[in-house]
């Protein structure tokens, strides 16, 4: 029996999701927003394989799936199947999403015995935006060529450092002595191998807080190194500023059409992002790394210019926040590249979590407290730390608040229109409240962006070796 509940008008179910529905005599109810049940009523489905073959593993999305305790329990070694070959299989059996009812999957099923403590189940019904929700009791009907299991650990239990900053050195420190299997007594920066600031961006960074620099001051930092300043000119250059004439020079690139401010912090954040080398493995459909970090730095310079003037803060560190905001990601391949092959596996199995509860999970810190550490220990200022350590709270209002609740709103809006990785989230009307930013300016500054993808993905493109 169809009930439909929440809307007037769905989405069609799957032919093969109806059919199986009425063969079994299920009664059901359809729905299309999800967020109205709780978490642990909610069906995550996620197929795996390895060399023996395809496994669907059906969870509830309060827990986060941990391979290691998977590969205990069936003693295989998974992994998330490939995202194409999924979607091949999606295809040919008309499904816009992998549904979670076991019996339309060509694969054994394993299942966490803690969806049958619910009273109901909400489960993707193969078809994106539609769910399914039916008694735990018809679920179980459905699982009967399915195994049981304990595999799945709570997210309450997991709790990333969200708001105590000061604990970060000796978290950093700790997750360190952890993988390192011995008791390390030198400091941190002793410890793990971090490059020394380049000396390109020291003198970017004297140029930042020198109220007398000059367009020709910026212009000989940046001609000293070739690279950037093909950067800087082709970045000038780009449909996204539709410069009228050609751009000549790194002189012409910032007087006529980026500006002082904009290009001292692009060429800063392009200076560090050098410093670590892009990893080589990555989460599978992760946006690559430079193409979030422009569209982020876009999406905050538009909504930044939306802020009331008294209250704006300085706009090219608001962009230069942007840039960096996901630095932390590639400290963490560097500090930890036997693990973070291990951090980008359950980021896949868990495309319902954020990444700070996989990474607590694993290492017990996450990649916004050693990118604000990191930060503080080259020396930069201290508006870009707070951006990058806060900006996972939407309710963060300690000093510099602004540059961290712009990074979060620019990440939640990209991420709720499909780009970036993690789960769509809720922006709580208290942020726009706080940045004294109509959500409706918001979204438009967002669309801008988004109009603007083709331009800024040519320019992403650019820096994007190997991410």
């Amino acid at each position: 029996m169809n009930l439909a509940t929440d809307s007037a008008v769905h989405p069609e179910l799957p032919p093969l999701v109806a059919q199986l529905l009425d063969k079994q005599g299920l009664s059901y109810q359809l729905h299309t927003t999800p967020d109205a049940f709780p978490a642990a009523r909610r069906v995550q489905a996620v197929l795996l394989d390895d060399l023996i073959g395809p496994l669907l593993v059906l969870f509830g999305q309060d827990r986060l799936l941990g391979l290691p305790r998977l590969s205990e329990l069936t003693g295989r070694d998974l992994s998330a199947v490939v995202p194409e070959r999924l979607h091949r299989m999606l295809d040919s059996h008309g499904y816009g999403a992998l549904p979670g009812l076991a019996p339309l999957i060509s694969a054994p099923c394993l299942y966490d015995d803690h969806l049958l403590q619910q009273g109901s189940l909400l489960v993707s019904s193969g078809q994106p935006g539609l769910w399914v929700e039916i008694s735990a009791e018809a679920f179980k009907s459905l699982l009967s060529k399915a195994s049981a299991g304990q595999f799945a650990q709570p997210l309450a239990q997991i709790r990333p450092n969200l708001d105590r900053p000061g604990d970060d050195r000796a978290e950093i420190t700790q997750a360190v002595q952890a993988f390192t299997a011995r008791r390390i007594q030198q400091r941190l920066e002793e410890t793990i191998e971090i490059p020394p600031l380049p000396q390109s961006a020291q003198r970017i960074i004297k140029l930042r807080v020198n109220p007398d620099a000059t367009v020709e001051d910026i212009t000989g930092v940046v001609e000293t190194d070739p690279a950037l300043a093909a950067q800087v000119v082709s970045w000038a250059a780009s449909p996204y500023y539709a410069a009228p004439g050609k751009i000549r020079s790194v002189e012409d690139a910032i007087v006529r059409v980026l500006g002082f401010d904009l290009v001292i912090n692009l060429a800063l954040g392009l200076a560090l992002g050098k410093t670590l080398s892009l990893p080589k493995d990555k989460p599978q459909q992760a946006t690559p790394y430079w193409q979030q970090a422009i569209y982020t730095a876009a999406v905050i310079e538009g909504l930044a210019r939306a802020i009331p003037r008294e209250q704006r803060p300085e706009i090219g560190l608001a962009y230069l926040a942007g840039l960096l905001h996901n630095f932390g990601y590639l400290v963490l391949a560097h500090v930890f590249p036997p693990h973070f092959s291990l951090i980008c596996r359950h980021l896949e199995i868990n495309p319902h979590v954020d990444h700070s509860h996989v990474e607590q999970h694993l290492l017990g810190i996450t990649r916004e407290q050693i990118g604000a550490w990191l930060m503080r220990y080259w020396g930069m200022p201290e508006e870009l730390a707070v951006a990058l350590r806060f900006q996972q709270d939407p309710d963060y209002a300690g000093e510099h608040a602004a540059y961290a609740n712009l990074v979060c709103l620019a990440v939640r809006l990209l991420r709720n229109a499909g780009i970036g990785s993690g789960p769509e989230e809720e922006i709580p009307q208290a942020l726009f409240d706080r940045l004294s930013l109509p959500r409706e300016r918001a979204e438009a500054a967002l669309a801008k962006v988004l109009d603007a993808e083709a331009a800024l993905r040519e320019l992403a493109s650019q820096y994007q070796i190997g991410g």
